[in-house]
């Protein structure tokens, strides 16, 4: 993988931990303006952009800050910071209602997460009490910088831990679950000791989002052991490494279809149509590509559409599938 592709496979993986990040709390992001602010922070050049806010803009940066600054100490005043990125003053011209005070510890009203109507009201957690909140935020940030040298504790595991000790302590009023998230990502960037990140485990978290809420109350109800939770975080984590690892070949499949074919004279909207049909990767670009389609994405006559396909055909970018006529599909000749 070249230089400029792993810095976007970076860029893709930082994207998804931000967007699905926030999708497990319901909160719909726009993924453009997200891809905008990582983009300019990680020089990499893309046309189109949506313009980034503020939002996004804070986002980026905790994000990079927990996995690129790996070697800088969790202390409360980072913690701070970072919930004041996740809740930042808006941009000049945006309105956004916002009712939490950012980089300040939740208040004295008894922190709870609830569903159902009032007669019929479930706790599913309750915070522990905000007299102890201090002490015990102390005694994890402790723990987190102790337990970093500890040659007796997996870092892998460790990740774990902190999430569920953090989610457990529900510093703040709101985004507990997101910081958690980004304390476990700290972890896991120090556990491999560097600041590229190719894997979104927030993906991996959202693809199994009842689950992982499940498995968080069960803990939190249930004694002091959580065995169960730590094996479910490992899962997950394999989980997101494997959607990594296929996301990479995915990648390399794509540089080496251009390597193949960069230098078959192509015109540009032969290279839009064929971008389109590596994005949508092997089998989907639903029922292959007909001359109709090509004309809609291309932006030419239908007659043109048929003299460019031809062309492909020719040069061995796509093949023709079974059947004719009218109904002639082709697909993708992947490497």
């Amino acid at each position: 993988m070249s230089e400029a592709e792993g810095a976007v496979s970076e860029l893709d993986a930082l994207l998804r931990n931000i967007v699905e990040s926030s999708a497990i709390e319901g909160e719909v992001l726009n993924a453009e303006s997200v891809r905008s602010s990582l983009a300019k922070r990680l020089g990499v050049k893309e046309a189109g952009l949506s313009r980034a806010n503020a939002q996004t803009e804070g986002l980026a940066d905790l994000m990079l800050d927990a996995t690129q600054n790996h070697h800088q100490a969790l202390s409360l005043d980072r913690l701070f910071q970072w919930h004041r990125h996740l809740f930042p003053e808006p941009s000049e011209g945006e309105f956004v209602l916002q009712t939490v005070v950012p980089g300040q510890l939740r208040g004295d009203t008894t922190m709870q997460v609830v569903s159902g109507p009032e007669q019929r009201r479930k706790v599913h957690f309750e915070a522990p009490p905000r007299e102890a909140l201090e002490e015990e935020l102390g005694i994890f940030l402790k723990w987190f910088s102790d337990s970093r040298s500890d040659k007796k504790l997996d870092p892998i595991l460790r990740a774990a831990q902190a999430h569920f000790w953090f989610v457990t302590l529900h510093p703040f009023e709101d985004g507990n679950g997101r910081l958690a998230r980004a304390v476990s990502d700290h972890a896991l960037a120090q556990a491999e000791n560097q600041a590229i990140r190719f894997y979104a485990m927030a993906a991996s978290i959202m693809d199994n989002r009842n689950g992982y809420y499940d498995i968080l109350e069960s803990s939190q109800k249930g004694n002091l052991d959580i065995t169960a939770w730590m094996e479910w975080f490992l899962t997950t984590l394999k989980h997101a490494l494997n959607s990594a690892l296929d996301r990479i070949d995915f990648v390399l499949a794509k540089a080496r279809f251009w390597q193949q074919h960069g230098q078959a004279g192509l015109n540009k909207q032969q290279v839009k149509v064929l971008n389109r049909l590596l994005d949508a990767g092997p089998g989907g670009f639903e029922g292959g590509l007909s001359a109709a389609k090509y004309k809609g994405i291309a932006g030419v006559s239908k007659a043109t559409a048929t003299r460019h396909l031809v062309d492909l055909l020719e040069k061995g970018c796509i093949y023709k599938k079974e059947g004719g006529g009218r109904s002639t599909r082709y697909e993708l000749n992947w490497p």
